[in-house]
């Protein structure tokens, strides 16, 4: 009887240490790489645009093989809610913009590229800060009636390499490694807009 009490001690304490374990990990692998400040969602001519500031330095393990030739594929993800009391948030707008980073061997240029936009730089340094700095991105119409200017909304950004766009010998070395596991958090702030100012009328 006493033994059977001490091995059911010993499992135990086992398992303590493995749910221990297991809840740390996570821990470990969620920390955010990417900080993301001054974001600003405004109205413009053009529509509702966004603009924000990313802090961040890639590791040897990325800046290795871009230069190799691997491309890096960032993706910047935009939603804007209202809150609901009486049922979930209602999402009003949802957008994502991919960012192809890439190094030519023959012009030893970094290129990054959004859309048919496409930049070229010296180094690779160069080409990150203008990666860092998102501006003037139209996230919504400006047409879009859901939005109105003096209600209180909520606005989410994140900024994530996407391994699922490597080529896959690279997908699977990805799969649990934190050099590749680059992303930020979900950054949420309040948005209120500023009602239109009438013009004035000429006297």
């Amino acid at each position: 009887m006493a033994f059977s009490t001490v091995c059911s001690k010993s499992v135990l304490d086992h398992l303590r240490r493995w749910l221990a374990l297991l809840v740390f990990v996570p821990v470990l692998a969620w920390t955010a790489e990417i900080d993301i400040n001054n974001p600003q969602f405004s109205a413009s001519d053009d529509g509702y645009v966004l603009s924000a500031d990313f802090k961040f330095e890639l590791n040897p393990r990325l800046e290795e093989a871009v230069t190799k030739g691997v491309v890096l594929y960032f993706v910047a993800d935009f939603e804007l809610a209202r809150a609901r009391w009486y049922w979930l948030d209602e999402k009003l707008a949802s957008r994502s913009q991919t960012y192809r980073l890439s190094y030519h061997a023959l012009t030893r240029q970094f290129r990054l590229s959004t859309g048919g936009l496409h930049q070229s730089f010296q180094s690779l340094s160069e080409a990150t800060q203008v990666l860092a700095r998102l501006r003037n991105w139209i996230v919504a119409d400006k047409n879009d009636k859901s939005i109105r200017p003096g209600e209180p909304y909520e606005a989410s950004l994140r900024i994530r390499l996407d391994v699922t766009q490597l080529p896959r010998p690279f997908q699977i070395t990805a799969l649990g490694n934190k050099d590749w596991s680059f992303s930020s958090d979900w950054k949420k702030w309040p948005v209120t807009l500023a009602p239109a100012v009438p013009p004035v009328e000429a006297k």
